[in-house]
């Protein structure tokens, strides 16, 4: 029998390292979707999903990409959408290519909503996330980001060139 080994403890650094990660991983989207709520009326992942659709060719996408996209299950998506179609910001129709997926359309006060909200979001982004950093920190923190990713996703499920 092997006698189990003994776990690979973070030492000071790392653990340092470690807490500010998870810090910035719980408060920034949380600051993010504060911002949207107060100024949009709406949620980070609905500005998300109409955001991916205003950058679609013809402004509509799968739903199964959409889910991608947003980084959300097919079963929060389509939650999402319903709220979005009450509102009249999205509509689902069947992909005309194909009759086995759903189409997520962006209509045109969606559009307008994607307008209203992005001024607000953008400078919130820039104020929190680039304004403190140096362009050097920038790049640092895309390679950084990109490198952890390809361990959490070797395949490359969501890749980050998309529209974001």
């Amino acid at each position: 029998m092997e006698t189990p080994q003994e776990p690979r403890w973070l030492d000071a650094e790392e653990h340092r390292t470690w807490l500010a990660l998870i810090s910035l991983l719980v408060r920034l989207p949380a600051a993010l979707d504060a911002q949207l709520r107060r100024d949009a009326g709406l949620s980070h992942f609905e500005y998300q999903v109409l955001a991916g659709l205003s950058m679609s060719p013809e402004r509509a996408m799968r739903m199964s990409e959409l889910a991608v996209f947003a980084e959300g299950s097919l079963s929060r998506l389509s939650q999402v959408v319903g709220r979005l179609e009450t509102r009249g910001w999205v509509r689902r129709t069947p992909d005309p290519t194909d009759g086995r997926y759903t189409l997520a359309i962006l209509t045109e006060p969606g559009w307008a909503k994607v307008v209203e909200a992005a001024p607000g979001h953008v400078a919130e982004v820039r104020r929190l996330v680039f304004d403190p950093l140096t362009r050097a920190q920038q790049r640092q923190l895309r390679e950084v980001g990109s490198r952890i990713m390809r361990a959490v996703d070797p395949e490359d499920s969501c890749p980050t060139g998309g529209p974001r």
